[in-house]
């Protein structure tokens, strides 16, 4: 096996090698740094990398696995955790310039169950200032690169995470998604992202930013994978009041069920009126593979999604602004323009912007328990366009332009409004090599079956 492989590896792969003996940590470790090395000078997908320290965690993963202490499938794999997360006694930068020097006391809730996983963790990526942005263009650490083409975005606010990961810079990295900040980076990356349901991984230890709209989860490089990690990180936590006391399934014994009867929606307005004619000649063929493999197509209407969509945004601008009020009235000048602008925006929104925001929820989530009466799942694009050149302020729709970020985010917003399981996985790729999202939403706390369809969906779209 060649040591530059491994990087490239699944952690489906890479698990029963490490548990059979027949690969160690230690050698994926220096493989998996090695590349750190030679390519985030490139890719600007890394704020920090512990080498030393995953050294060490690797050797000790490789004395536990061949003393009978395995611990499971992320045991010895090397992953890596967006700057947003705590992580005792190493500098956590919100990707800011206010919080470069903070230094947590202890692990976030996730990077706890992480390490009780046996992961390795390597380092800690590159996120848009406050992960709030869609870009990844940081006005303090520099721009993320997409590995696809390092002119253009990697999409945000995760995108040192999804970047890494479609590098093969670690195998699985965790992200946060407030607005798409998980699944826009998939959908550029050309890498599996998701946002569970709200409140079935915990925040507690990460830097909030819309505390009602803010979720962690997994980005790697397939579904399998993907389940992998939640299944490590989901539950209940006491100590964060946004918790689900939900029981947690076993996600990786229903992955390979298939999508043999599954009644999927696919929806006849909104999200097919503006996109690029390759992103939506990629996911209609997934959508008729899909069909082919045995689910059932079920067009729906969602009539409430332009005003959701529009909702979820005032919402993100009164709660960021009210988060950062004082940093805001204290050191504006450590800001970059553009999120200071947002906050100053969300400051100077009006009271009822916000309390009919909240009514707008209701009534979305309303319908969306409607639809899901019909349909076992909805499927859409995850962004209308592939990844646009770094600064590009705007984009163009077949003959129109729209602002680069509300044209990124207008197919995810409104179901993290809605706190219902969302994943991008990649379908396909445009003329210049860029890949395509799929965008998969799910019943509250049914990610098992949206990670199901996932799965399944891989198979069939790499057989066209």
């Amino acid at each position: 096996m060649a040591e530059d492989s491994l990087p490239s590896m699944t952690i489906r792969e890479l698990a029963p090698l490490l548990r059979a003996g027949k690969l160690s940590p230690v050698e994926l470790a220096e493989a998996t740094l090695a590349r750190i090395e030679r390519e985030n000078p490139r890719l600007n997908a890394y704020l920090a990398v512990f080498h030393d320290e995953a050294l060490e965690e690797a050797r000790e993963a490789e004395r536990e696995i061949r003393a009978g202490r395995y611990r499971g499938p992320l045991h010895g794999i090397p992953v890596s955790l967006k700057d947003l997360f705590h992580m005792c006694g190493r500098r956590t930068t919100a990707g800011s310039k206010i919080f470069a020097q903070f230094i947590p006391a202890g692990d976030a809730a996730a990077v706890e169950r992480l390490r009780a996983a046996g992961a390795m963790i390597v380092g800690k990526t590159n996120l848009r200032e406050l992960a709030y942005g869609i870009t990844n263009n940081n006005p303090h650490y520099g721009p993320t690169r997409n590995p696809h083409d390092t002119a253009r975005i990697p999409g945000g606010s995760s995108g040192g995470s999804g970047a890494a990961v479609a590098a093969g810079l670690c195998a699985a990295s965790l992200g946060t998604d407030t607005g798409g900040s998980i699944r826009i980076p998939a959908s550029f990356c050309g890498v599996v992202g998701l946002k569970p349901a709200f409140g079935r991984v915990s925040r507690r230890g990460v830097f909030p930013l819309g505390r009602s709209l803010d979720h962690v989860g997994p980005l790697a490089r397939s579904a399998w994978d993907t389940a992998a990690v939640l299944q490590a990180i989901a539950g209940h936590d006491p100590a964060d009041q946004a918790s689900a006391d939900q029981p947690v399934p076993d996600f990786l014994s229903e992955i390979e069920l298939g999508i043999q009867g599954l009644v999927i929606g696919v929806p006849d307005n909104y999200f097919f009126d503006r996109l690029d004619p390759e992103v939506e000649a990629a996911v209609r063929s997934a959508i008729a593979a899909v069909e082919r493999a045995g689910a059932r197509l079920e067009p729906i209407t969602l009539a409430r999604i332009a005003e959701a969509t529009e909702a979820a945004r005032s919402i993100l601008l009164a709660e960021a602004a009210a988060l950062y009020e004082k940093e805001l009235r204290d050191r504006p000048q450590d800001f970059g323009s553009d999120v200071r602008a947002l906050l100053e925006q969300g400051r100077q929104a009006p009271a009822t912007d916000y309390a009919k925001a909240l009514l707008e929820r209701r009534e979305f989530q309303r319908e969306l328990n409607g639809v899901f009466q019909k349909v076992d799942l909805i499927v859409t694009p995850a962004a209308p366009v592939t990844a646009p050149l770094i600064g590009e302020a705007e984009v163009r729709i077949q003959d129109h332009s729209e602002d680069a970020r509300l044209a990124s985010t207008r197919l995810v917003r409104a179901f993290n409004m809605a706190g219902v399981p969302a994943l991008c996985l990649p379908c396909g790729w445009d003329a210049r090599g860029l890949p395509v999202g799929l965008q998969i939403i799910g019943r509250p706390f049914d990610e098992a079956t949206v990670l199901r369809a996932a799965h399944a969906c891989e198979a069939v779209c790499s057989e066209r």
